[in-house]
């Protein structure tokens, strides 16, 4: 058995337990799998917290006492060893100051799992300040894990909530320029991987995902022009499909790619600084990343349908990643938002939560 299916097995056996968990259960389950002092890295509210007990009453807790009948629905899961600690360029990267240095490579014995799905569940009691349907609702999630010598030490947790609040027939902001459904896993269905996957088809993976981050880095150094579409064929099927955050929507080949969500995306933001990524990964045909933050940008006005602002804010971003032959074909992504707007000034769930849910 390889060191990834190891750890792969050690978090199968984690959501295992998760899921049979109860609220009053819940911490015990997360002091056997994880380390003491666990870092955790989640979406506003929740944020950066520490141990099992601090993880638990923040996040888990919440999320059982508030949907019932919680059941995990995974449509992808693989894991690697963190290509982070150099930019696509080959230089070293600098790490932000509160993240642990030492999970950065392999030769530190560290393995990152990463599942990508829904939760599902019955919304019975109120979320955030969300007020409940006492429908199902679906929480799109996805939860990366860094397994060193039988025990999680480090996690990045994002989930979309302003999908739930669309769910719950609550628009926080104005429309969006994307679709809006229950967005579905891989076209090819082959997402769980389970079982070992040739090495050299993960290399060719990440391989692709760094060209690709160093060509949208190129275009950040020029300024906010969107590139041609040809541009981004260089690393995109013509028919890619890019799955966005709620705010954003999903789009459909690069033409619409770029109407729905580049243009937008680069000519309502300025002075955008990549920051790099806290973990980043691929096997097999799948690839995928999240920063904390990935980004840094100031509004200029039009971006999500809002207007300028002065603040330069983060983003905290996941990008999942399908290759298909030497092209891109499939992205699952979450954006922060309810972070990067809480930057600028606007809190959704607080505000929310005063309107109606007072």
């Amino acid at each position: 058995m390889s060191v990834f299916q190891e750890s792969k097995k050690l978090i199968r056996q984690y959501y295992s337990e998760l899921e049979s968990a109860s609220p009053e259960s819940v911490a015990g389950v997360l002091e056997k799998y994880c380390v003491e002092d666990r870092q955790w890295f989640g979406v506003h509210p929740f944020n950066e917290q520490r141990g099992s007990e601090a993880v638990a009453e923040v996040f888990w807790r919440p999320l059982m006492q508030s949907f019932s009948a919680l059941q995990r629905r995974e449509d992808v899961f693989f894991a690697g060893h963190n290509d982070v600690y150099r930019h696509s360029d080959g230089k070293e990267q600098a790490w932000p100051d509160n993240v642990d240095r030492s999970i950065h490579n392999a030769e530190d014995g560290c393995v990152w799992v990463v599942s990508m799905g829904h939760f599902l569940g019955v919304f019975e009691h109120d979320w955030l300040g969300i007020p409940a349907t006492h429908k199902m609702v679906f929480l799109r999630y996805a939860d990366f894990n860094c397994v060193k010598d039988g025990k999680i030490i480090q996690s990045g947790f994002f989930c979309d909530i302003i999908d739930v609040m669309h769910q719950a027939g609550l628009q926080p902001l104005p429309l969006q320029t994307g679709a809006s459904f229950v967005y579905p896993g891989p076209r090819t269905h082959d997402g769980l991987l389970y079982d070992d996957q040739d090495p050299g088809e993960g290399v060719a993976t990440i391989a692709l995902v760094n060209r690709m981050i160093a060509d949208l880095n190129e275009y950040n150094k020029i300024g906010d022009v969107v590139p041609p579409p040809e541009y981004l064929a260089r690393c995109w099927q013509e028919d890619m499909v890019w799955y966005g955050p709620a705010g954003i929507g999903a789009t459909y080949t690069i033409a619409g790619f770029q109407s729905q969500h580049q243009r937008p995306f680069r000519q309502g933001l300025s002075s955008k600084v990549f920051n790099g990524h806290l973990a980043r990964f691929s096997e097999g045909s799948y690839a995928g990343f999240f920063g904390w933050p990935n980004l840094t940008n100031s509004p200029v006005g039009g971006f999500l349908g809002l207007p300028a602002s002065s603040v330069k804010a983060d983003m905290r971003v996941v990008d999942i990643y399908r290759r298909e032959g030497d092209r891109l074909a499939e992205n699952w992504v979450l954006i922060d938002l309810p972070y990067w707007l809480k930057q600028q000034g606007l809190d959704i769930l607080e505000r929310t939560t005063g309107i109606a849910n007072p």
